[in-house]
């Protein structure tokens, strides 16, 4: 225990003295001459003023004087508690603290002074300590103590949300047994604290069981109402108080319009609204802020601009509210010219600000800006804020830097389920699924919490890398954790099991949905469509109009995706003809895209370029690349250089457009034009994308592409597709060397067709893979006809279900059919 002495409080007394601010009023040496008699009455009266002017320097060179004098001890307990009080006002809590401990006596006011000190210093566990002391040691528990002690359990942040509440169980037993339950003061602490901890029916029989309710007790009750989202019960406690004769103050009228947020009652907030201007309190602060958040809420901004705009003065928390609402309601141009003007007329941004305008440059993709504001965000010493952290870590991402991302990922020391989420969603998103998984692994194994953004993001990479396997396990972890009821995560799971090949998964997850939103019905529909199950696709969008959710863009797209793919001209017209007049939906170019490989792929060329021609809008890419691969279907060379013409007038170095071109040229045999096509690619530099398919076993995606000898096991595969030559060619096959669009003889072209990415996968598949199991196969471009055609012996053959999913559509295929009907 560390003692006062002479020596130390001479240099303070010393100071004291000589400061020229403090010298002009108070003298110790005149005021108390060494021969006069200790009087501790004086000393109250100078330390009194001393706290009034918060005079440190001044308290501590009286401090020492009593020190000379005798020491504390010649104090009285009221002197000493004023010393004590000085102290804590001043933050100068290790010196409260020994003096506390070297009083000669102490009361409940030094106690609850030093807790009170605690308190606003965060020291919440000493502030704990000193109460049970105070308990144990037999002191008085009056008012005093039971509001003080609730306060801090209010303004307490323990990681265990359980601790508060048990700390105002144990705090209300002892309330009863002595009495003070029916005490204002102490029952309106009481209801804070409860309200802290969501014990909405408990503070209401705290409320009631008071005496005489007063202002603070009503303001009380509401608050905790709103606070814990009971809107209805704030209202009728609003009337009730009304009845009773009181007023509504400016902190009952913030609880109401809190309420009517959640309610999204505007009307009623727009009459608080008006009470409030006639009362005067649209000035007060916490009345403007909920005024604010009620017209955001209700998409009512430029409302809460008006609002904003008559704040006489405006401080950080304004400013910081309506830049994040503007950038949460995608209005982010809006929210950086107010940044911008807030920092004109000075207004220091908080963490808060920062990581709305953060967002607002992250929806707009605004790099320059945003790299400002990280730079500011460094200045002001905000980048080791857990929420400004995340911030900037989000706003790179989602302008592509997810390097920058990675960094300050790696730097941080502070990291939330927030801080991975930002870095997994980036690299699912950018189909970078592999590290994104890796990342998902790493969370795991720090005990982060995992929530529904986590499994939603990881089984979006399941389903971009085609990851079956590592998307059942996930799919086995949901179930045990409350995720399992989670709109998004069933709708990841519809999405990861469709792409994934397993079609029947998709539609049991589907099935299982307690809840489903317009985006699980769309799932399930582009799964039908992607899956070339058509019939399916539209009898799911008939079940969807019987429910209350109604479709909105997408849906139509997976509807007329679906006729595409099943070649349903009928009722693709008929959805597209009535999809105004039916569910008010205006067609877009996804809608113009579906109906053109429509009729391309039926042959209706001209009824597609008729089409094309009708769009009120500038036709995209798209429109013409599904004419241009119809044309390559159907040989039509004319038309086919026309939409080519028409793709590289919009984008010049369009690989595909080039590739198409070139494929009819070949399949006409004007190999004078295809070579001209092949140097304009050079030229460009524009790179044919080479044939890859990929299959997963035991949890390793593994890579094959056009004539691809590197694989480990190449020769058990070379091995594989000799005897799958044999027995196919025995059983009836024939190869269709018209799809290898190269000048050479047929027997080369034969031998080409056997190196093609997809057999090299399956031949691999077939080996590795268990009889009875599907075989899932994935490639990233068109399966052409020849392979289509051998994958359908093989299915026979070797009696296995295989799919395989291409550009388009996936494939099914068993016993020598697939389930597209030869029709993709």
């Amino acid at each position: 225990m560390i003692r006062y002495k002479r020596s130390v409080w001479a240099p303070i007394h010393t100071a004291a003295t000589r400061h020229s601010q403090h010298a002009r009023r108070f003298d110790i040496s005149t005021t108390f001459s060494p021969s006069s008699t200790f009087d501790s009455y004086a000393y109250s009266n100078f330390l009194r003023n001393c706290v009034v002017n918060e005079n440190l320097t001044a308290g501590k060179a009286l401090h020492c004087d009593i020190i000379k004098r005798g020491g504390i001890r010649c104090l009285d307990l009221f002197a000493s508690n004023i010393l004590l009080n000085l102290y804590v006002k001043t933050h100068a809590l290790g010196d409260a603290r020994l003096l506390f401990d070297k009083m000669p006596h102490t009361n409940v006011v030094s106690y609850v002074t030093l807790i009170q000190g605690y308190s606003q210093e965060l020291f919440y566990s000493d502030a704990i300590e000193l109460y049970v002391r105070l308990h144990c040691e037999g002191h008085e528990l009056n008012a005093f103590v039971f509001t003080t002690i609730l306060k801090l359990i209010v303004s307490m942040e323990q990681d265990d949300d359980d601790g508060p509440c048990l700390c105002c169980s144990s705090i209300h037993a002892s309330i009863c047994k002595l009495g003070h339950d029916s005490n204002a003061f102490v029952a309106t602490a009481l209801l804070d604290a409860y309200s802290l901890c969501g014990l909405v029916n408990v503070a209401t029989e705290v409320f009631y069981g008071i005496g005489c309710k007063d202002m603070i007790s009503w303001s009380g009750i509401i608050g905790c109402y709103a606070d814990n989202h009971h809107f209805h019960g704030a209202f009728q406690l609003f009337s009730q108080m009304q009845l009773a004769g009181f007023k509504p103050n400016n902190f009952v009228l913030s609880s109401v319009l809190k309420a009517c947020a959640g309610l999204y009652a505007i009307d009623i907030g727009r009459s608080i609204h008006s009470f409030a201007l006639k009362t005067h309190y649209e000035t007060d602060r916490y009345v403007r802020i909920s005024l604010i958040h009620l017209y955001t809420v209700s998409d009512h901004i430029d409302d809460a601009r008006q609002v904003f705009e008559e704040i006489p003065e405006m401080d950080v928390i304004p400013w910081s509210f309506l830049i994040a609402r503007y950038s949460q309601s995608n209005r982010c141009k809006e929210a950086i010219d107010l940044f911008l003007r807030m920092r004109q007329q000075l207004v220091v941004p908080n963490q808060f600000t920062f990581s709305s305008i953060l967002q607002a440059c992250a929806a707009v993709k605004n790099f320059d800006f945003g790299k400002q504001i990280h730079s500011h965000v460094l200045k002001a010493g905000l980048d080791k804020d857990i929420f400004v952290s995340n911030a900037v870590m989000d706003f790179y991402a989602k302008c592509g830097c997810i390097e920058n991302s990675l960094d300050i990922f790696l730097e941080s020391k502070n990291r939330n389920e927030v801080t991975w989420n930002i870095l997994i969603v980036a690299y699912a998103q950018s189909g970078d699924g592999e590290e994104a998984l890796n990342l998902f692994r790493k969370m795991l194994h720090d005990q982060v919490q995992v929530t529904e953004v986590t499994y939603s993001s990881v089984l979006h990479a399941c389903a971009r890398l085609a990851a079956l396997e590592a998307g059942i396990q996930l799919h086995s972890s949901i179930i045990k954790n409350p995720y399992s009821e989670d709109v998004s995560v069933g709708n990841a799971l519809i999405d990861m099991y469709a792409k994934c090949g397993s079609i029947k998964g998709a539609r049991l997850a589907f099935d299982r949905m307690n809840k489903r939103d317009v985006v699980s019905w769309n799932s399930m529909v582009s799964a039908y469509s992607m899956h070339g199950l058509g019939k399916d696709a539209l009898t799911i969008f008939e079940s969807m109009q019987i429910t209350d959710i109604k479709p909105n863009q997408l849906t139509l797209v997976g509807v007329l995706s679906a006729c595409s793919n099943t070649g349903s001209l009928d009722h693709g017209q008929h959805y597209f003809d009535t999809m105004v007049r039916d569910f008010g939906i205006e067609p877009c170019i996804e809608h113009y895209t579906c109906m053109v490989s429509l009729f391309g792929k039926l042959g209706h060329l001209d009824k597609a370029l008729k089409l094309i021609e009708d769009i009120p809008f500038t036709p995209s890419v798209m429109v013409w690349r599904a004419l241009l691969g119809a044309c390559v279907v159907h040989n039509d060379l004319d038309l086919g250089r026309l939409c080519a013409e028409r793709v590289l007038e919009i984008e010049p170095e369009d690989e595909a457009s080039y590739v198409l071109l070139s494929n009819i040229y070949a399949s006409s045999r004007r190999w004078d034009n295809v070579a001209h096509v092949r140097k304009k690619m050079k030229r460009k530099g524009v790179k044919k994308e080479p044939g890859v398919s990929w299959i997963e076993h035991q949890g390793t995606v593994h890579h094959f592409c056009v004539g691809d000898s590197s694989h480990p096991d190449i020769k058990l595969i070379n091995g594989m597709l000799e005897w799958l030559n044999h027995r196919c060619k025995k059983a009836g096959y024939i190869p269709d060397c018209s799809v290898v669009l190269l000048n050479v003889d047929d027997d080369e072209k034969a031998g080409l067709l056997w190196v093609h990415s997809e057999r090299l996968a399956l031949a691999y598949g077939l080996i590795k893979i268990p009889s009875g199991s599907p075989i899932r196969i994935m490639k990233n471009l068109r399966i052409c006809t020849d392979c289509h055609a051998l994958v359908k012996f093989i299915s026979k053959v070797v009696q296995r279900e295989i799919i395989i999913r291409d550009i388009n559509r996936f494939h099914h295929f068993e016993d020598g059919f697939c389930s597209c009907g030869d029709y993709w």
